[in-house]
């Protein structure tokens, strides 16, 4: 029975999600080429209020547990485990205050209507997991960009999504080189839970009524860590043991 009303829901929520799309995608476009990067980030900003409330027609609830007070002054790294693209819009919407950038693939930085545009022109870096020589520069640029203008980088070291939740080990090459190239940073672990049940079924239909559940662990600053290696097998031990498979 779930899995029926899951088909015309689906259906209402492509909708939804497609004129979001469409309709920000030139109101990103007016925003970054005429009034610049203030006014493309405010833009950016409400695409992923709508695109959370587009996610609400599927029934899906967001909630977020943050004991921590983070201050805007500093460049972030925030690491996080990765179940689903619908992790992006709720750690965009919460972390907003603190120019949240992504480490993405390639592929993502054309033909998506609103979301490819923010990837090449919003300060995030688009790498080819395949040529190291692309890459490299590529992410030592963003980094040099985070640490002068005080940004925040998400990262997910997986490498690509859990399709049940299951964490994968991290790859620690691209946390390695954001350490050194934002020395000032402070780290945010962050565990995301219930993210992979949006796609349970494939594609489609899409899994509805799911409670999407973000926990922020304790900051760590970057400088006063000697042992990076240590402090990587940390942070996945940290955000890998809140994870809840059910």
């Amino acid at each position: 029975m779930r899995k029926l009303l899951a088909y015309p829901l689906t259906v209402l929520y492509f909708i939804f999600f497609g004129l979001t799309l469409l309709v920000f995608h030139p109101i990103q476009w007016g925003c970054f080429n005429i009034f610049g990067y203030q006014a493309h980030k405010k833009s950016v900003d409400a695409l992923q209020f709508f695109l959370m409330r587009c996610l609400n027609v599927l029934g899906t609830r967001f909630s977020w547990k943050n004991p921590y007070t983070i201050s805007t002054d500093q460049p972030l790294l925030i690491v996080s485990n990765h179940q689903s693209m619908y992790d992006i819009s709720p750690i965009m919407w919460y972390l907003r205050k603190h120019h949240v950038k992504f480490v993405s693939k390639k592929e993502l930085g054309k033909g998506i209507p609103s979301v490819s545009y923010n990837l090449r022109n919003g300060g995030s870096v688009l790498i080819d997991r395949k040529n190291p020589r692309q890459a490299l520069p590529a992410m030592t640029q963003f980094g040099e960009y985070i640490e002068t203008n005080n940004r925040a980088a998400v990262i997910f070291p997986e490498g690509t999504r859990s399709k049940d939740g299951t964490p994968k080990p991290f790859k620690t090459k691209g946390l390695q080189l954001l350490f050194e190239k934002v020395p000032s940073a402070l780290i945010v672990p962050i565990t995301v839970n219930n993210s992979w049940k949006m796609l349970r079924y494939g594609k489609f239909p899409m899994g509805i009524g799911n409670h999407l559940k973000f926990e922020v662990h304790q900051p760590i600053k970057l400088s006063e860590v000697e042992d990076h290696n240590k402090l990587i097998s940390n942070i996945e031990k940290t955000i890998t043991e809140a994870i809840i498979i059910n």
